[in-house]
C-alpha cells in the first residue's frame, strides 16, 4: 500500500471511531423528567416564584455540568413545570396531571402549607418520590409516606425558639396578629405560646387576618387600644408587610417580632425603610449569607446577576432541593424510584448544598424524612435584615417527638 493510500486509510478509521464516539455519547445522554408544582400565582407566589427562579439556576448548573451520572449515562433534567396557585385543589390536580399524563417519577417545590399537606395525603400511594421545599405545616412528614422528604424544618420547631427570644427582651403583654388559621401559624403560635408563657409573658391578644388581606387598621386599632409592651406578626411576606406600615401609620410603637421570611426588595415594595427599622424575623436561618459558606455567596450572586434582586430566604431551600435529588440519584446509581428513595433516606449531607443542615444520627433526613436547619432571629436594620443571632433548638428531641406524632397517628398493624 503506497504512503498515499495509508495516510487515507488511517483518515477513514479516525474518522470513523470520531463518529462511533460521538454516537456513543449522544447514546449515554439522557433525559429525566422532573415534576416541579408551585404557587407561581396567587397570595403564594411571593414564595412561589423566587423558588422557581432558585430552582432553574440549579438545573441549569447541573445541566451546564454535564447532568446526573448514572454509570455510563449522564442525565439531563427536563423540568415541568405545574401552577397551584397556593390552592389544594388546584394542587392536587396538578401532582396527578404530572404523575398520571406527564409520567414523572420525581416531584419537587411546593411553597405553601395548604397544597402542599392535600398533595401529601395521597403521594403515599404512589410510585414517585416527593421533596418538599418552603412548606412548613407539621403534619407533612407525620403521615407516614416513606417517599415524601422535606428539607425545610416545621413551623412548631422555630416557634418555641421564638418565644424564648421574646421573653428575653423584657416582653410581658404580647399581642398576635396574622392567619391564625393557617395549621402552619397555629402551630407556630402554639409552641411560641408555650415557652413565652413558662418564662412570665402574657399573650393579650390573637387578632386574625387573611392571607389575601391588605387592610388590618381595624385589628390593630383593637390591639393598640389593649397597650401591649410586644406585636408580634406571622403571616404571608405581603400581609406582613402592610401590618408593619399600618402600625407604624397608627402609632403602635412596640417592639415587633415576625414569622415570615421575604427579601428586603419584597418588603420595601409595600413600606418604608424607617417603618421597617427594628422588627425582627424569627425564622430558619435560610439564606443568611454571615452564616453560611461560599457555595450560598455562589448562588446568591448567580441569582441577582440573572434577576436584578437578592434572593429571598426561602430560596435555598429549593436550589438544594435539585442538588439533593442529584446526590440521591448518583447513590443510589439508578433513576429506579425505589432505590432512589432508599438512597435519600440515608444519605448524609451533600457537599453542594448552601443551607447549614443539622444531621440526625449522622444522616440529612431523619426517619421521618424531615431535615433540619438551624433557627436565627434576623433584625431590619438600615435598610436590610441582620443576622442578630442563633435561636438553640434541640433538634434530636424534636425529631424524637415528630416520630412520636407520626407512630400516634399511622400505628403499626
Amino acid at each position: 500500500m503506497s504512503r498515499r493510500s495509508t495516510a487515507l486509510a488511517l483518515s477513514s478509521l479516525a474518522l470513523l471511531m470520531g463518529v462511533m464516539t460521538s454516537v456513543a455519547a449522544i447514546a449515554a445522554e439522557k433525559i429525566l423528567n422532573v415534576g416541579y408544582n408551585d404557587s407561581l400565582s396567587g397570595p403564594g407566589a411571593v414564595f412561589g416564584l423566587p423558588q422557581q427562579r432558585a430552582i432553574q439556576i440549579a438545573v441549569d448548573e447541573v445541566n451546564g455540568a454535564g447532568g446526573i451520572k448514572v454509570g455510563a449515562d449522564n442525565y439531563k433534567i427536563n423540568l415541568i413545570t405545574n401552577d397551584d396557585k397556593a390552592n389544594p385543589t388546584e394542587a392536587t390536580n396538578s401532582v396527578r396531571k404530572l404523575i398520571d399524563r406527564d409520567n414523572v417519577k420525581f416531584v419537587i417545590g411546593f411553597c405553601c402549607s395548604g397544597p402542599t399537606s392535600a398533595v401529601a395525603s395521597f403521594i403515599g400511594n404512589e410510585d414517585v418520590l416527593m421533596l418538599v421545599g418552603t412548606a412548613a405545616e407539621k403534619s407533612i412528614t407525620t403521615r407516614g409516606n416513606s417517599n415524601l422528604f422535606r428539607n425545610r424544618p416545621p413551623g412548631d420547631f422555630t416557634g418555641a425558639a421564638a418565644g424564648r427570644f421574646i421573653a428575653s427582651k423584657g416582653i410581658k403583654k404580647l399581642a398576635v396578629i396574622g392567619a391564625l388559621d393557617a395549621a402552619l401559624y397555629n402551630q407556630y403560635l402554639a409552641a411560641l405560646k408555650v415557652e413565652f408563657e413558662k418564662l412570665g409573658g402574657q399573650i393579650i391578644a390573637t387578632e386574625s387576618a387573611g392571607l389575601g388581606d391588605r387592610d388590618m387598621t381595624a385589628q390593630l386599632t383593637k390591639i393598640k387600644g389593649l397597650n401591649p409592651d410586644g406585636l408580634f406578626v406571622e403571616i404571608y411576606v405581603e400581609q406582613a408587610a402592610f401590618i408593619y406600615r399600618q402600625a407604624n401609620e397608627l402609632g403602635l410603637k412596640v417592639p415587633t417580632f415576625g414569622f415570615h421570611g421575604g427579601s428586603e426588595e419584597q418588603f420595601l415594595r409595600v413600606l418604608s425603610s424607617e417603618q421597617m427599622e427594628g422588627v425582627y424575623d424569627l425564622r430558619p436561618t435560610e439564606l443568611t449569607l454571615a452564616a453560611l459558606g461560599p457555595e450560598a455567596t455562589k448562588f446568591a450572586e448567580s441569582y441577582k446577576m440573572r434577576f436584578g434582586e437578592n434572593p429571598a430566604p426561602n430560596t435555598g431551600y429549593a436550589y438544594d432541593g435539585i442538588y439533593i435529588l442529584k446526590a440521591a440519584i448518583e447513590k443510589a446509581g439508578s433513576v429506579d424510584v425505589k432505590k432512589v428513595t432508599a438512597s435519600m433516606a440515608s444519605m448524609n449531607v451533600p457537599t453542594d448544598v448552601v443551607l447549614k443542615y443539622l444531621p440526625v444520627d449522622g444522616k440529612l433526613f431523619d426517619q421521618n424524612g424531615q431535615a433540619y436547619i438551624t433557627n436565627g432571629a434576623f433584625q431590619w436594620r438600615n435598610g436590610k435584615w441582620t443576622f442578630v443571632s442563633e435561636l438553640p433548638s434541640d433538634t434530636k428531641a424534636y425529631s424524637d417527638a415528630l416520630t412520636a406524632a407520626r407512630v400516634s397517628k399511622n400505628p403499626i398493624k
